[in-house]
């Protein structure tokens, strides 16, 4: 049986600036992984994709994809305050001719989790001028983003504020506080830079702007709804609401979790988890699509992330396959989908560790080789008949 996508659907693949490019010496995340070598592993070189993003994109394009998201850096860009790197500009403006070149429609992220050193630690976004500097920063941004269709603002807002949440408990001298909801006094400065930063990119740029958040696809226990309807709120659903004016939401998914009456329930420990430790739940995406939709209404959705971690590459096949006829099943319900983008295009960092592999693609770390998996030529083939 064969199941089509709709006309115009974006397939692609996802990276970001931080996980591929190597060497972002200002930005905080560098930083953070000197000032916690050992815990945290460093990023150093990454897989050099700042050099080699056409040979990034020439293996997107060549096994029939039609779109590329990728990030541009606020650190390169504002290495200090209020100094914009010309060259660096010019750098991201070529990556955004190599894509369209090649025949792949560039979906832009302007904040992947980084920034400027000079703007802080956990401390960043709390600061009274943080909404107003972001909006300077894409008000540069901008300069080079003319005929770029997709533009996300800021990537998992959520995760963000987890991440800077937790990041102050340490700097109080508090113990790391795993498993933390996201911090809404930081979610909600988050939602006020997105809410100033999405007019001008829409002014100045003339793109579908919106921005990406993590879903987790909570699900109640039984007795457990009303802590579900609370975390949920938390985790995602404020974040969900600040998209209802926007030109579409960036779903990102990758498994799923029940919420009982005291929270959310840890993944039990499972020979089937991936190298994330999460459960296998390739079922997560058209939870977390049909969630979103709940919440944002008729709002365009792109699934800007899903992927696993695994290395048995069979296995990352099958998990997209269950994932992909969720997706076209909740499509045929009505709900507007306009793509689908792997996480990730290439086997890079995550976020302090090597050793979870979610590409299409693997990378010889000491030489930059790249070596195309089974599951990019698998994906590149739904990719060009538009159709399980």
């Amino acid at each position: 049986m064969t199941r089509p996508f709709p006309d115009g659907f974006l397939w692609g693949a996802a990276t970001s600036a931080h996980q591929t490019e190597g060497n972002n010496l200002n930005s905080d995340w560098w930083k953070l992984e000197q000032d916690m070598a050992g815990p945290i592993q460093p990023s150093g070189d990454a897989v050099d994709s700042y050099h080699r993003y056409e040979q990034d994109m020439r293996l997107l394009a060549d096994a029939g994809f039609n779109a590329y998201r990728f990030s541009i850096e606020w650190a390169r860009i504002e290495p200090v305050p209020g100094t914009f790197s010309r060259a660096e500009l010019a750098h991201y403006r070529r990556m955004i001719d190599t894509a369209q070149r090649l025949g792949l429609t560039p979906v832009v992220t302007l904040h992947h989790f980084t920034h400027p050193v000079w703007l802080g630690a956990h401390d960043a976004w709390l600061r009274d001028d943080a909404v107003d500097l972001f909006a300077r920063y894409v008000e540069q941004a901008c300069t080079i983003l003319d005929g770029v269709e997709w533009i996300c603002t800021i990537n998992e807002p959520n995760v963000l504020a987890v991440n800077h949440g937790a990041l102050a408990e340490v700097a109080a001298g508090r113990p790391y506080p795993f498993n933390a909801l996201p911090d809404t006094k930081i979610g909600t400065v988050l939602i006020e830079a997105h809410r100033a930063a999405a007019p001008l990119v829409r002014q100045a740029t003339g793109a579908k702007v919106g921005w990406t958040v993590a879903n987790q696809a909570l699900v109640p226990a039984p007795g457990g709804e009303a802590k579900h309807a609370e975390v949920q709120h938390i985790w995602e659903d404020m974040y969900l609401e600040a998209s209802r004016d926007d030109d579409f939401v960036g779903v990102q998914s990758y498994t799923s979790q029940l919420v009982d009456e005291n929270g959310i329930v840890p993944h039990p420990e499972r020979p089937g988890n991936t190298l994330m430790g999460w459960a296998y739940r390739p079922d997560a995406l058209a939870i977390a699509v049909r969630h979103t939709r709940n919440v944002v209404g008729d709002v365009p959705i792109v699934v800007t992330e899903n992927g696993i971690a695994t290395t048995d590459d069979e296995r990352r096949i099958a998990y997209t396959t269950t994932a992909l006829q969720g997706l076209h099943a909740a499509i045929d319900d009505g709900i507007d989908v306009r793509g689908y983008l792997h996480w990730s295009l290439l086997d890079n960092v995550e976020w302090g560790r090597w050793e979870p592999t979610f590409g299409l693609v693997a990378v010889d770390r000491g030489t930059f080789e790249r070596r195309a998996k089974p599951s990019l030529a698998w994906l590149g083939s739904v990719a060009r008949a538009n159709a399980l």
